[in-house]
């Protein structure tokens, strides 16, 4: 065990894109702070790292997904591959490359008062052995679900199944699916980029769905900005202009589907049938039981699995599962489907905060007994701050917002000689009743529900949630008074 003790004003855990966009913005907005980003991986992206299925892609335009200080050049809805050069690009910029340590898997953080410090213990799965470093203050940008092992339900009889059952978050590299019948698991943006990036190769893919989800066709360009770029309007304004245009597109589209959600969803449904050849059962297949947005709308870039459905060489079942067999599932309808590998595309598990083990003077802190302020700090946990991104648009939009308020929060801190921050619900408010983290009325996927209960509460009033409106955020998070009474300091 290493007895070496390293210690930094700023820990920032996970080099995803949290982690590097904060620790962009760190480091232009308090250039003197010293810092280093933790990551358990061999290397920076966390997601797009991980993910190697085939066709892994965003299901958020990049103009947006990309960071407001760096110019996507790009397709919009861009490839994994695209976005781990992009991430790197950023890391070179920035120099961030030597600040970053891989391979270093945090266990355990506990906050000492007397001294008001952190203490991480870490893994460092390089050489064995467990290092420590202390922190002034804790930054938490690890996400917000299990790298090491998606979710897949518990289903009757799977152990009887011959052929091969795979996980996207875990595809293996040498996976052979030529010529093999396919059948994968899920109705979201996992199954709409693996069902058409493998179809040409198999002998035949079937999507099975428990419920439909809504989708939308789109080109994979943005008319403006390739116009812009013939032009020759500098990189920085075309990315501006388009992040702009999107946004406005995208805040337009959310009003309309709150103020007129029978229409909404009936528009979707519309779109998706004029991609589909005539006859083809929407109704059955792509017309969901929710009203739009309370769960991802996940864009088709130039709608390529409704080709693949229009080919024949994807098919559609909406059904539910019986039991697996030797050759496959059988449906509660009766109906058998057969198949050489079955891709549970279920979705993933929530790890709050990467499943460390947080403490604060020695004491356990169980997160699902505080209260979040804005989504990124908590009652009870001084000095730390996490990145929790939007389901709605898209997660960097988020990062950008966060990681200029914490650093404004730093240089507060600095400037008025305080050593420690924590928030504290206000004496009026200590009687009201705490509410689950996510309202399911608002936003109610199934990995959400599955995890309420390990979350963060949320108080009264809006400082106490995590808002999923950024074009609210942006506006008042600027704003925010950091002498309200809400920041405890010391």
């Amino acid at each position: 065990m290493s007895k070496t003790t390293q210690h930094f004003d700023v820990l920032i855990v996970g080099a995803g894109i949290s982690g590097i966009g904060a620790a962009r913005h760190l480091s232009d907005q308090c250039p003197d702070k010293s810092f280093c980003v933790l990551d358990s991986l061999e290397s920076y992206g966390g997601t797009w790292l991980t993910h190697k299925y085939p066709g892994i892609r965003s299901d958020s335009d990049m103009f947006t997904f990309g960071y407001r200080f760096k110019p996507w050049v790009d397709a919009p809805i861009a490839t994994g591959e695209a976005i781990l050069k992009y991430l790197g690009e950023v890391i070179s910029e920035a120099e961030l490359k030597d600040r970053i340590r891989y391979q270093h898997e945090v266990l355990a953080a506990d906050w000492c008062s007397e001294k008001q410090l952190w203490t991480l213990s870490v893994n460092n799965k390089a050489s064995g052995e467990t290092c420590h470093f202390t922190t002034n203050f804790l930054w938490m940008c690890q996400g917000y679900y299990d790298h090491n092992k998606g979710y897949v339900p518990e289903w009757p009889g799977v152990e009887k199944f011959e052929g091969k059952l795979i996980h996207p978050q875990h595809w293996p590299e040498d996976l052979n699916y030529a010529d093999k019948e396919v059948i994968i698991i899920g109705s979201g943006a996992t199954t709409a980029t693996v069902a058409p990036a493998i179809a040409g190769d198999c002998k035949h893919v079937t999507v099975l769905q428990r419920s439909p989800t809504y989708f939308f066709a789109r080109p994979n360009d943005n008319a403006l900005a390739t116009q812009l770029r013939e032009l020759d309007v500098e990189p920085d304004l075309v990315h501006d202009i388009a992040r702009k245009q999107v946004l406005k597109e995208q805040f337009d589209f959310i009003q309309f589907c709150a103020a007129y959600p029978d229409v909404a969803n009936q528009e979707l449904i519309k779109g998706v049938k004029a991609q589909l050849n005539e006859g083809f059962d929407v109704g059955t297949h792509f017309t969901p039981r929710y009203n739009a947005w309370r769960q991802r709308i996940a864009a088709i870039p130039n709608g390529d699995l409704f080709k693949g459905i229009n080919s024949g060489q994807v098919t559609m079942v909406t059904d539910e599962i019986e039991c697996f067999t030797e050759k496959g599932i059988t449906l509660k309808s009766g109906k058998e489907l057969t198949a050489d590998i079955i891709v549970s595309a279920t979705g993933f598990n929530i790890s709050v905060f990467g499943g460390i083990e947080f403490s604060v003077d020695n004491t356990p802190v169980d997160f699902g007994n505080t209260v979040n302020y804005r989504g990124m700090m908590f009652t009870g946990v001084p000095n730390m701050a996490w990145i929790m991104g939007y389901f709605r648009a898209s997660w960097t939009l988020r990062v950008d917002l966060i990681s200029d308020f914490i650093c404004r929060m730093l240089n507060h801190m600095d400037n008025n000689n305080i050593s420690e921050v924590s928030v504290k619900l206000p004496e009026e408010d200590l009687d009201k009743p705490l509410r689950p983290w996510g309202d399911p009325e608002v936003f109610n996927p199934s990995y959400l529900m599955r995890s309420m209960h390990l979350l963060p509460k949320r108080g009264p009033g809006e400082d106490w949630q995590l808002s999923q409106d950024y074009w609210v955020e942006r506006e008042e998070l600027p704003k925010v008074d950091l002498n309200n009474g809400v920041f405890d300091y010391k």
